[in-house]
C-alpha cells in the first residue's frame, strides 16, 4: 500500500488562517475580496469552501499556497507563518502542497508520464526516483495504461485523474482543489470524486475542496463553510449545514434539496379554512429515527401527510415532510420545543379548507 506519511495527528489544525483580509486594486478602485477570515481546517479531512461564482472563494484557496499574497492577517500551515517565509523556505512548502485546477492545465505536447513527471523535473529530483513516483502515482489514480498517451487522447474525467497524479508526485500533506469537477460529466465527477476520498482516507492528505456545487460538497466533504461577497456566512459539519441552512445564500445553493408544496394544494390555501398546513425539517442519526406517533401525540389532532423526502449525510438522516393538521390555531413555538429533538424547523405554509 502507497504510504507518504506517519499517522495523522487531527488534534492540531493542520491550516490555520486568522484575520485574512484580501484587497485587489481594480480600474483605480479597491476591491475587498476576503474580510476577516478566520477558519481552522483540521488535519486529514476534507474540507469543503462553497459559494457563488465571484465569492472569493477562489481567492481564498489561492492564498493558502502563496500564489496570491494576503493584504492582512495570518496563514500557518504546518504550523508555518506565511508572511514569515522566504522564498526558498516558500518553494519547500509548495512541494507540501499540491494543486488540482479546473481545467486540468496539462501540456499537450507532453504525454501523461511526461506531464506528471515535470514538477520532480523542474525541482532535479534524480532520474530513477522520478521515474518510482511517476509508476506510484499513475497507479494510484488508475492510470498506468495510460502512461504514454498525450492529453488529446483521454477523456476529461482521465485529464483530471492526470492532475491528481501530478498533484501528488511531490507526495504532498495538503491538496487544494479548485474547482477540481466543474468541468466534467456527471460520470466523470463521481469518479474523481471517488478518488479524491480514498486518497484522503488512504494516505491521510488534507484535502481543501472549493465548489459551487453542493452536491459535490455533500459527496465527500466533512466539514464544509459557506462564503458570499469575501465572508464565511455559515459553517460546520455537512450534516449540520445539510439538516438546518442558517443563511438564505446557503438556501439558495441547497435549492435541489428543499421540499416544496404541492402546486395543487398551493392553489387551494386560503385564510379562513380548517386545517394548517406545516412543513417539518428534521435530522437525526440513523439508528434514531424520528418517531412520527411521537408528532401526531403533540398535535393532538389527525394528521395528514401531502409530501415527504429523506437523505442520508455522514450517519444522519435528513427530511422533510409536509403535513396538514386539523386545527388552524396551532401554537407552531410551543410545537417546536415539544418536538425540538429531532424537528429543527417548523414553519406554517398556510391553511386549507379540507385534506379529502
Amino acid at each position: 500500500m502507497v504510504s507518504f506519511g506517519s499517522a495523522v495527528e487531527f488534534a492540531i489544525p493542520h491550516i490555520k488562517i486568522q484575520q485574512l483580509n484580501k484587497y485587489y486594486n481594480v480600474q483605480g478602485k479597491q476591491v475587498h475580496a476576503l474580510k476577516n477570515i478566520n477558519l481552522d481546517i483540521p488535519k486529514g479531512k476534507i474540507f469543503g469552501i462553497i459559494g457563488k461564482s465571484g465569492a472569493g472563494k477562489s481567492s481564498l484557496i489561492r492564498t493558502l499556497n502563496g500564489l496570491e499574497g494576503i493584504s492582512e492577517g495570518h496563514i500557518h500551515i504546518h504550523q508555518q507563518n506565511l508572511a514569515t517565509l522566504n522564498h526558498q523556505e516558500l518553494i519547500q512548502l509548495r512541494q507540501r502542497i499540491g494543486m488540482i485546477f479546473q481545467h486540468f492545465n496539462l501540456m499537450s505536447a507532453k504525454t501523461v508520464r511526461e506531464n506528471v513527471a515535470l514538477p520532480l523535473k523542474v525541482a532535479k529530483f534524480p532520474a530513477q526516483e522520478i521515474d518510482a513516483r511517476v509508476n506510484e502515482v499513475l497507479q494510484l489514480v488508475g492510470l498506468e495504461n495510460k502512461a504514454d498517451h498525450y492529453p488529446s487522447q483521454l477523456s476529461g474525467g482521465q485529464k483530471q485523474r492526470v492532475g491528481i497524479a501530478r498533484a501528488l508526485v511531490h507526495h504532498p500533506e495538503i491538496l487544494l482543489c479548485d474547482e477540481a469537477t466543474s468541468a466534467l460529466d456527471p460520470e466523470s465527477t463521481s469518479v474523481v470524486l471517488t478518488l479524491l476520498k480514498e486518497i484522503n482516507q488512504r494516505l491521510g492528505i488534507t484535502i481543501v475542496l472549493i465548489t459551487h456545487e453542493m452536491q459535490v460538497i455533500r459527496e465527500i466533504c466533512d466539514q464544509v463553510v459557506v462564503i458570499d461577497q469575501g465572508e464565511i456566512v455559515e459553517s460546520g459539519q455537512v450534516w449540520s449545514v445539510f439538516s438546518n441552512p442558517q443563511q438564505k445564500i446557503t438556501q439558495e445553493l441547497l435549492n435541489l434539496e428543499q421540499l416544496e408544496l404541492p402546486i395543487e394544494l398551493s392553489a387551494e390555501l386560503t385564510a379562513t379554512s380548517t386545517h394548517t398546513v406545516l412543513k417539518l425539517r428534521y435530522e437525526s442519526t440513523l439508528n434514531n429515527a424520528p418517531n412520527l406517533t411521537d408528532l401526531t401525540t403533540a398535535l393532538d389532532q389527525p394528521v395528514y401527510l401531502y409530501q415527504s423526502h429523506v437523505d442520508s449525510i455522514q450517519g444522519h438522516l435528513i427530511g422533510s415532510f409536509i403535513v396538514a393538521v386539523e386545527n388552524i390555531q396551532l401554537d407552531v413555538e410551543a410545537l417546536s420545543k415539544q418536538l425540538q429533538q429531532h424537528i429543527v424547523h417548523i414553519e406554517v405554509l398556510g391553511y386549507a379548507q379540507s385534506t379529502h
